[in-house]
Order: structure tokens, then sequence, then C-alpha cells
């Protein structure tokens, strides 16, 4: 087997996630995101595992669709950032990709390009997260340059894209959807991100853009009872390979943040920062072996942590460990990090290996 340390997929319960957003929204289309190597969940596999069950697949970049297309996936894909480069229109076409415009270059390559076919495009609207996207009063001259030009092929699709969707105290989201509907033009619209999709059902409209919900993590800062339904699909786990007793005084770990306040059981795990664990997990971070919660207890090293396991039965060279996922919550562990559940599983690093457990 090698090295325990692995990412194990649960890929009913991506199957799951996505059929949560089709319930909340049963009228609109599902455009599932899949970008950053899908959360760092694998691109290909997660593609696969849900291309039957959604209607459109979306990415940050071309690189990224390609990567898809040349694995065999056949279904749309929305290029999230559009093209960087004026020749990156003519590939999307011949991959078949559809192509975001957010900016007057973007839409001028789009005009002057000779395309071995017409494209679909997707219009974005910034409607105040103020980052990517054509100011409203600009975006009806946008959507006609779009309808008017031979290189579009079926509806130009308006799209906009929420700051605050996680926070359903703020009134950010109210007025960007307000803004979205004062549009002066017709055709499909999408607005509603992983938590558009749980908690604004306004936003909703003829596409739905899940992400992070998809793989089992709520974005929302508060509970909330429709995230409470997602199912986590990677669960980050290794396995004890080392066990000492250590003195009560007695350091553990490198710079000797943890010291042991009475006679101590240290388990060493084969997981570390090289395996995409937080570097900055604190001491008291829970982790899972066995099945029975635990402490980290020392500084997380690139392919080890110590965890204390004085207190816990049956625990030897072997035990299993869990360090998110299921019985263990993302973001629980995010938390303690002082980070977010986004940030650990996109930078999950290639030397862990995902390992699908349940299809």
């Amino acid at each position: 087997m090698g090295r325990p340390s692995q990412g194990r997929l649960d890929l009913c319960a991506l199957r799951h996630n996505a059929g949560v957003a089709r319930q909340l929204a049963p009228h609109s289309k599902i455009m599932a995101v899949v970008k950053a190597n899908a959360y760092g969940h694998g691109a290909v596999t997660i593609a696969n595992a849900l291309q039957a069950q959604v209607d459109a697949l979306a990415v940050a970049c071309i690189e990224e669709a390609m990567e898809l297309r040349y694995a065999g996936i056949s279904a749309p894909i929305l290029l999230l950032e559009g093209c960087f480069e004026e020749q990156e229109v003519a590939q999307a076409a011949q991959l078949d990709l559809w192509i975001t415009i957010e900016n007057e270059r973007q839409l001028r390559w789009l005009e002057e390009a000779r395309l071995p076919a017409p494209i679909s495009c997707w219009l974005k609207v910034d409607t105040g997260m103020s980052r990517m996207g054509v100011m409203p009063h600009l975006a009806p001259a946008y959507f006609q340059r779009l309808q008017a030009t031979h290189n579009t092929r079926g509806e130009v699709v308006t799209y906009t894209h929420f700051a605050s969707a996680d926070d359903t105290r703020s009134q950010q989201t109210a007025q960007q959807i307000a803004t979205f509907d004062a549009l002066p033009f017709a055709g499909p619209r999408s607005a509603a991100n992983s938590a558009g999709v749980l908690a604004w059902p306004n936003s909703h409209y003829d596409w739905v853009r899940p992400g992070y919900m998809l793989y089992g993590d709520s974005p929302m800062l508060e509970s909330h009872d429709n995230a409470r339904t997602l199912e986590p699909v990677m669960t980050l786990a290794s396995a004890v390979i080392s066990l000492r007793d250590v003195a009560a005084g007695q350091a553990v770990g490198y710079g000797g943040t943890w010291v042991a306040q009475r006679a101590s059981r240290i388990a060493t795990v084969a997981v570390g920062y090289g395996d995409g664990y937080p570097h900055k997990a604190p001491n008291g971070t829970p982790v899972l072996v066995n099945g029975q919660r635990a402490s980290l207890a020392g500084r997380v090293s690139m392919d080890m942590i110590t965890v204390d396991v004085t207190d816990l039965s049956f625990i030897e060279q072997g035990s299993e460990v869990v360090l998110w996922g299921a019985g263990l919550p993302l973001a629980e562990v995010a938390h303690c990090a002082n980070t977010i559940g986004y940030e650990l599983i996109t930078r999950m690093p290639a030397r862990t290996p995902r390992v699908v457990v349940r299809d």
C-alpha cells in the first residue's frame, strides 16, 4: 500500500450534493463548478461522476478545460474568466467551449475572430462584487453586440456573482439581485453560487452554479438547514506510524510548542503540510484516531504530525486517522487553522493520492 495518507473520495456523496442543488432549484439548469482541480478533488474524476447529472461544467481557464476535453469529457464547459489571449477564442471554438465576455477586449477578440464555428457566450455583469464584469449601464450595449456578431451561437446568457451570499443578514445580496433584475434586456440569466443555491431562492433564475457545496461543506457563515443536508466528498485520512510514551514536562515536535502536562501517549501520523494538512493548525486541533477524537500535540511538519492519544483505547501502529471529512467537518479544522475550507481542499498537493472509495 505504501505511505498511508490519501484523500478518499465518496462519489455517492458528490452526486447526493448535486441532487440537493437540483432539489433546491428544480426549475434551473445546473452548472457544476470544477475549477482548481475540482476544488482539489481531481477534475477528471469529478467531471466524469457529474456530467450525466448536471447540464454543464465550469472552469476558470482554458487549460483546465483542455484537461477535461482531452480526458473525454463531452459536457458543455464554461470558461468563467473568459479568454486571456486572442488566440484562445479560436481554441475555445475548436474545443466547443463556452466563453465569458466581461470586458471590451474580450468582446473585440470575439467579434474579430475567424472561427471554425460560432461559440456560446455568457455576459458577466458586475452588480456589486467589483471584481469582474461589465458595469450595468454598459451591459445592454454588450448584449446587443454579442447578439449581432456572427461568432455567437444560441442565446447569450447574462450572469453575475455574489459578494456576500454566505451571510444571510447582509443586505448586499438583495441589492445585487435588484440590480440584476433591473437590467433592461431579456434572455437566460444566472446568479446563484453555492450560497445562492442554499439560501437565496429568488436568485436561482435559469442557471445555478454550485461549486463548494458539491464537495460537501457549507459556504454559509452560520448554520443553515439546507447546508446540513450536504455530505463530505473527501476524507483526508492516514494512519499511526509510531507510538511513544513521554514524561510530564517533555516537549514534542519542532520548537517544543507542546509540552506534556502529565505522562502522555503520543501517536505519530504520516501526514503533514506536504500532504495538504495546514501548517498553522495549532495544538488542540481535533483529529480522529480509530473514530475517537484526539488533539494535535506539537507543530505540523512536512510529513508528520503528532497527536495526544493518552485517553484513547486500542491505538496501535496502523490505526486509522481522519484529518477531516467523514466524522470530522472540514470547516471545524479550517476554523482551528484560521483559514477556510476552500483553501484546505484546493491546496491539496499531487503527492496525496485521491482514491475513490464509494462510487
